[in-house]
C-alpha cells in the first residue's frame, strides 16, 4: 500500500485513487521569466519520484503540469510588477520570447535530471477561454465581484476559505498592509481577471465580458487542471510556498465553481536553503542553476543523487561538500555497473535476470526498497537499502546487477546510461580539477603546464562543449570531470 502525506490532513494516509487502478496528478509548473534554479528543481525531482513510484505499484497515470507564461506578479498577492514583463524589459525581448526561451531552458533541465515527461504540458496562454469561463460560473454563483475595472474572488463567500493552511484570518486581515489595493472588499480578496487598470500598455491582453486584460495567477491551475482531469482528481503536488495563497486560493475558486472537493491528496516539497539559512529566491537574485552546477564539474544527476538523500518534506541545506559527496557516491554506482556490465580480461559481461531467478535475500532486498518510496516517498531509506544490496549481493553479480537496475529505474539516477570508464587515478583527476581552476581564472599559463602534466603521464584530456572536461587512457573509454 502506498501511504502520502496530505497537507490537509497533517498526517501520512493509505491512497486510494477516485478511479480504482488509475490516479490524476497536477503539478504546478516553471514561471518562465527567468531559469529555474536548484531550489525549485527540487520540487519537481520529488514529484517524478512521485510518478515513479505510482507506476511501479501498478497505477496508469495521467499527470499534467502547467506553464505559467502569463499574469504572475512579484507578490502573491497581487500586488507589485509582472515579472513576465519585468525580464522583457532586461532582456529586451517581447514577454512571448522570453517565455519561449525559459520554458525550452527548463525543459532542457528537466531532461538532464531525467524527469518523466507530463503527459499534459499547458501553457496559460493557450487556456485563456477556459478560464474566463470558469469566472463565469463563479460570477453566477455569487462569488465574484468588479471594481476598479478588475473582478475579484469574495472569500468571506466561502466559508472554509484557508482551511488547508489554516489561516488565521482575522489575525491576517488586521496585519494587512496600508497599502493593499482598495478596491477589494478584503484584504484576502483576489483577482480572478486583471484589465488595464493595472498597468499601462500591457503586452499580454484577451477580450473578454470584463474588458481588454488578462487573468490572475491563480486561476490558471484550476482552470487547466479541470479540464484535463476533471473537476475532482487525485493528487496536486507542488512547494510549500504555495500553501498560504496559491494554493489556497485555488481550492477556494475551483470548489466554489463546481461545489464539489477538487483535490483528495495535497503534497508540498519543502525548501531548499543555502548555507547562509537563506531560501534561494529568483526574485531576489539569490539563486544557483543547473548550469552553475555543470560549470562547478558536477553532472545534473549528482545533484539529484544528493536531493535523494533528504526527504522531500523536510528542509535541506545546499552545500558543495554535500553535492560532492553525492557525486562521488554516484561514480561509485556507475563504476559498479561498469564492472558488472563490460567484458573484462576476457570474461562474458553479466545479465540482467527476471524475478524468478533472484534468491529471497535479493527479493527481500528489492521489496524493503520498493517499500521505503511507498511510505511517502522516503528516498532517503531506499537509498539506505540500495547499498544494504550492494554489500549484501556482492557475491551474486547477476542478481546485483537486476537489484540495481531496479533501484536505477525508480530513482533515476542514470548510472546504466554511462559508458565503462577505466579507473583514473586521484592524482590525474587532481590534475585535471586544477587545471579546470587555472582556466577559469584566465591563468592559461598553468593550465597549459597542467595539461603537458597530464599528457606526460599517458592520459589524453579534452574540452567539451557542455563544459565538462573528458579524461583518458589510450584505446579506453571517456571518463568526465
Amino acid at each position: 500500500m502506498i501511504r502520502l502525506y496530505n497537507t490537509t490532513t497533517r498526517k501520512k494516509e493509505p491512497f486510494t485513487p477516485i478511479t480504482p487502478g488509475r490516479v490524476g496528478v497536477y503539478a504546478c509548473g516553471p514561471t518562465v521569466y527567468n531559469y529555474a534554479h536548484i531550489g525549485n528543481l527540487r520540487t519537481f525531482v520529488f514529484e517524478d519520484i512521485l510518478m515513479r513510484t505510482l507506476r511501479q505499484y501498478g497505477y496508469r497515470t495521467n499527470y499534467v503540469m502547467n506553464i505559467t507564461d502569463v499574469g504572475h506578479l512579484t507578490d502573491d498577492g497581487d500586488q507589485g510588477d509582472d515579472k513576465m514583463v519585468v525580464s522583457s524589459r532586461k532582456m529586451n525581448k517581447t514577454v512571448w520570447e522570453v517565455a519561449e526561451f525559459y520554458t525550452n531552458a527548463f525543459l532542457e533541465d528537466a531532461a538532464a535530471l531525467l524527469l518523466t515527461s507530463p503527459d499534459t504540458l499547458c501553457k496559460a496562454t493557450d487556456h485563456i477561454d477556459d478560464m474566463i469561463a470558469l469566472i463565469q460560473r463563479l460570477e453566477e454563483h455569487g462569488y465574484t465581484y468588479e471594481a476598479g475595472g478588475n473582478v475579484y474572488f469574495s472569500i468571506d463567500k466561502f466559508p472554509t476559505y484557508g482551511a488547508m493552511a489554516k489561516l488565521d484570518l482575522e489575525q491576517m486581515q488586521a496585519g494587512s498592509r496600508v497599502d493593499v489595493d482598495t478596491h477589494k472588499k478584503n484584504p484576502l480578496d483576489f483577482v480572478l481577471w486583471f484589465t488595464n487598470s493595472k498597468f499601462e500598455s500591457q503586452a499580454m491582453v484577451w477580450d473578454s465580458p470584463w474588458g481588454k486584460g488578462y487573468p490572475g495567477w491563480h486561476l490558471e491551475c484550476s482552470a487547466m487542471s479541470m479540464k484535463y482531469l476533471g473537476e475532482s482528481f487525485d493528487i496536486h503536488c507542488g512547494g510549500i510556498d504555495a500553501v498560504p495563497v496559491h494554493h489556497t486560493n485555488e481550492i477556494a475558486q475551483s470548489e466554489a465553481a463546481t461545489g464539489k472537493k477538487w483535490v483528495n491528496y495535497w503534497l508540498h516539497g519543502e525548501f531548499l536553503i543555502m548555507a547562509d539559512r537563506k531560501k534561494m529566491s529568483k526574485s531576489d537574485g539569490n539563486f544557483i542553476t543547473l548550469q552553475t552546477l555543470r560549470d562547478m564539474g558536477y553532472d545534473p544527476l549528482d545533484y539529484r543523487f544528493f536531493l535523494l538523500g533528504a526527504h522531500y518534506r523536510t528542509q535541506l541545506t545546499f552545500s558543495e561538500e554535500a553535492l560532492r559527496g553525492a557525486q562521488q557516491a554516484r561514480r561509485r554506482l556507475i563504476s559498479l555497473v561498469q564492472q558488472l556490465t563490460c567484458p573484462c580480461e576476457g570474461k562474458a559481461p553479466h545479465l540482467l535476470v527476471g524475478e524468478d531467478e533472484l534468491s529471497g535475500e535479493a527479493m527481500t532486498l528489492l521489496m524493503s526498497f520498493e517499500e521505503a518510496l511507498y511510505d511517502d516517498l522516503h528516498t532517503p531509506r531506499a537509498l539506505a537499502v540500495l547499498w544494504q544490496g550492494v554489500k549484501e549481493l556482492k557475491d551474486r553479480p547477476s542478481e546485483l546487477l537486476t537489484f540495481l537496475e531496479r533501484a536505477d529505474r525508480l530513482l533515476g539516477l542514470g548510472i546504466f546510461l554511462e559508458k565503462k570508464t577505466e579507473e583514473i587515478p586521484e592524482e590525474i583527476i587532481q590534475l585535471v580539477e586544477d587545471r579546470r581552476v587555472a582556466r577559469k581564472n584566465r591563468n592559461y599559463q598553468e593550465s597549459d603546464r597542467l595539461r603537458d602534466a597530464i599528457t606526460s603521464a599517458g592520459y589524453l584530456i579534452e574540452d567539451k562543449s557542455d563544459g565538462t572536461t573528458s579524461v583518458k587512457k589510450s584505446d579506453t573509454c571517456v571518463t568526465k570531470c
